[in-house]
């Protein structure tokens, strides 16, 4: 694909699937540092990229980038208790309901899976009001993960008027704060899809 892009200035996209198959302890990839397939194919991605561009110096704008996913359980804890199995730890264990191994990329990437939106589009980090958000599309989706976010950070992102906004609940201290969110938004941007994980 990235070749007849080169060739003719198209701009065909392709999805590459692999298991992540373990390579061969004696095989000389494992010897060079690649554990399994998936890594072998990112690599003779990045060199097919970089050989078509030499070859092609009028391709200058030619994207050979490319992203890596991998499917994964959900971002979130399992909760899902009889009462007779719930105890106190239990409960402030659930305080908390995103998995803490789960970075703001992997909860952005699962919240753009549920909206059913393309995974390749662009996305950009920034601050706002001290906090880092998540700008995916220019607007399509603004996503704040950060453990305490402000009234200032939700209120410059509700003036953006995105498309839709997405917040995590441990982001805030109470339920009037994250109420707070909600009439925030229905005042500056009323049309944004708002959720909050």
């Amino acid at each position: 694909m990235m070749q007849l892009n080169a060739e003719d200035g198209g701009h065909r996209k392709f999805i590459m699937v692999q298991l992540p198959e373990a390579t061969d302890e004696k095989s000389e990839a494992y010897k060079a540092g690649y554990k399994n397939i998936c890594e072998i194919g990112k690599e003779r991605i990045r060199r097919a990229g970089a050989k078509i561009l030499a070859e092609h110096p009028e391709a200058k704008d030619l994207d050979t980038g490319f992203r890596v996913l991998r499917v994964d359980s959900s971002n979130m804890k399992d909760v899902y208790y009889r009462a007779d199995e719930v105890t106190q730890a239990s409960l402030l264990d659930a305080v908390d309901n995103v998995k803490e191994d789960r970075s703001a990329l992997d909860l952005l990437f699962g919240c753009l899976v549920d909206w059913g939106l393309p995974l390749s589009l662009p996305y950009a980090e920034e601050t706002i009001a001290g906090v880092p958000v998540l700008n995916y599309s220019d607007g399509d989706l603004i996503a704040c993960f950060a453990a305490n976010v402000p009234e200032a950070a939700v209120r410059a992102i509700a003036e953006r008027q995105p498309l839709r906004a997405v917040f995590r609940d441990s982001s805030f201290a109470d339920s009037p704060a994250r109420i707070n969110v909600e009439e925030i938004f229905r005042l500056l941007s009323p049309d944004t899809e708002l959720r909050v994980l």
